[in-house]
Formats: C-alpha cells, sequence, structure tokens
C-alpha cells in the first residue's frame, strides 16, 4: 500500500468513527429537561402523611401541600403538568436513578448522595427534633439520648438514620420502611423516641397531640433541603431549579408554601416554635 492508499485508508476509517459518534449522539436519550419540555409532564415523587410537605386526601386520592405548590409552579415555567409517583423519603433517590421520576422534594445533599445524583441549591433550611413519647423526659442534649437503654425509631435510608447513628451511635437504632411506622412505634411505646425534620414533628404533634413532646436537643443541628434531580451534562436543567430556589427563598414565596401546607393540619405561624426554620 503506497503512502496516498494509507492516507484514504485512515481518513475512510475516521470518517467511519465519526459518522458512527454521530449516529450514537442523534440516538441518545434527551436531557430531563429536553424531556419534560417534550412530554409535557413533570413527574414528582410524593410521600404520603409527611406534610407540610405532602398532604393525600384519602377520599379523594388528591395531593396537595407545600411541595406540590412548588411543584406546580416549576411546571408552569416549563409549560407542563405534575405527574406524582408515591414513594418513601428513601425510595425515592431510587427513583431518580431508575428514571420513574424527574424531581424529588426535600433531599438533603449529603456526600454519598451526590455520588449518585444531583442537587439544586437549598430550598430551606431545617432544624432536627425529637419526639418522645409520653413519660419520656425530653433530652436537652443528644448525648442524653446516647445510650445503650434507649430505642430510637427512625425511617431506613432518611437523613433522620443519618442523624440517629451520627450523634446517638450508642443507642438501640430501630429502623422502619416508613416514618410513619417509626411513629407507630413511639405511639405504642415500642420506641422511647423519633428523630425528625422539626416541619414533621411539628405537623405530627398537632395531628397526634396525645403522642409525646417535642424536644430540641443542643447542639442545633440544621441541614439544607433541596431538590434531588439525575445527574446528567446538561446542566440546563440544575441551573433552572437552582434560581428558582435562590428567587423564591429570597422573595419569601417558599415561606409562604410551607405555612400554607401547615394549615392542612391547622397550624398558624404562631404555632411553630422559633427554632423550626423554614
Amino acid at each position: 500500500m503506497n503512502r496516498r492508499d494509507a492516507l484514504t485508508t485512515v481518513a475512510l476509517a475516521g470518517a467511519a468513527i465519526a459518522a458512527t459518534g454521530s449516529a450514537r449522539a442523534d440516538t441518545a436519550p434527551g436531557s430531563t429537561l429536553e424531556r419534560i419540555k417534550k412530554s409535557g409532564v413533570l413527574r414528582i415523587a410524593v410521600i404520603a402523611g409527611q406534610e407540610p410537605y405532602f398532604h393525600k386526601d384519602l377520599s379523594t386520592n388528591q395531593w396537595s401541600g407545600a411541595c406540590i405548590d412548588m411543584a406546580n409552579d416549576i411546571a408552569s415555567k416549563l409549560g407542563a403538568k405534575v405527574e406524582t409517583l408515591e414513594s418513601t423519603w428513601g425510595n425515592q433517590i431510587l427513583d431518580l436513578q431508575a428514571d420513574k421520576i424527574d424531581l424529588a422534594f426535600a433531599v438533603n445533599p449529603t456526600p454519598e448522595r451526590s455520588l449518585v445524583i444531583d442537587f439544586s441549591t437549598p430550598i430551606l433550611v431545617h432544624s432536627f427534633t425529637v419526639i418522645t413519647k409520653k413519660g419520656f423526659a425530653k433530652p436537652q442534649t443528644w448525648s442524653e439520648i446516647n445510650k445503650p437503654e434507649v430505642k430510637i425509631a427512625v425511617d431506613i435510608g432518611s437523613t433522620h438514620e443519618t442523624i440517629a447513628r451520627r450523634y446517638c451511635p450508642k443507642a438501640n437504632i430501630l429502623g422502619f420502611k416508613e416514618r410513619n411506622e417509626a411513629i407507630l412505634a413511639v405511639s405504642t411505646g415500642r420506641a422511647d423516641c423519633n428523630i425528625s425534620l422539626a416541619v414533621l414533628s411539628v405537623a405530627t404533634l398537632k395531628k397526634n397531640p396525645t403522642l409525646g413532646e417535642l424536644a430540641v436537643p443542643r447542639p442545633l443541628l440544621t441541614l439544607p433541603t433541596n431538590m434531588g434531580i439525575r445527574a446528567e451534562a446538561d446542566r440546563r436543567y440544575k441551573d433552572f431549579l437552582s434560581a428558582w430556589a435562590d428567587y423564591n427563598r429570597s422573595l419569601g414565596q417558599t415561606r409562604e408554601w410551607m405555612l400554607k401546607g401547615f394549615e392542612a393540619v391547622g397550624l398558624a405561624a404562631d404555632d411553630i416554635p422559633g427554632e423550626v426554620q423554614f
């Protein structure tokens, strides 16, 4: 083969590779943003009994709550409508990875989660609290419940479990599939207390005033809560959600959505302890 033939062969091979790459690019699935705009549907995870975030009307199966209002606002900006998938705090990350949903609300951006999904900027900053069963002394510090004889109920895979294992490693930590099951364990005496985000604890005790008491142990633990999305090269969806989160948080609109969500369980702004940030 002479030099000209060799160059021609290399050129043809390069063209073939380029054509293959182009074909793959043409057939590659679009980004989340493109899919939402094309389908006109924004798929979100919803979690029953998690006011003020989510509230399910059992008589109509209709969803409401702060995150539903947020989702509707986001969808309106994208020319889409909201479609819901019932999930749990732990499973919604798996739902994102499995492409069952496009958006997960109230996700704490832990290092472990950042390896498998991406996040918007924070929509809120939350405090962690403890719901104690009746007759159990309210802890003033986390060390007071960091004892082998103390049974702490948490929902598996949640940040509640992360906090329990981080600050109460000596305690007897009981894991449940859903937070409602963890709360039931406290109400029936199987567990001494439950660790939850303050916004969830306040709503839980409003619905179940005989359950126990709310404690805000020191040091005060806070974490941002963000929107979770699939990790992808196209940053437009992430950038849009981050801009949306920053804009509504700074205007106070996010707080208004949260207060409206609290109304579902009969809570007004004056009923919410000062330690509960949102």
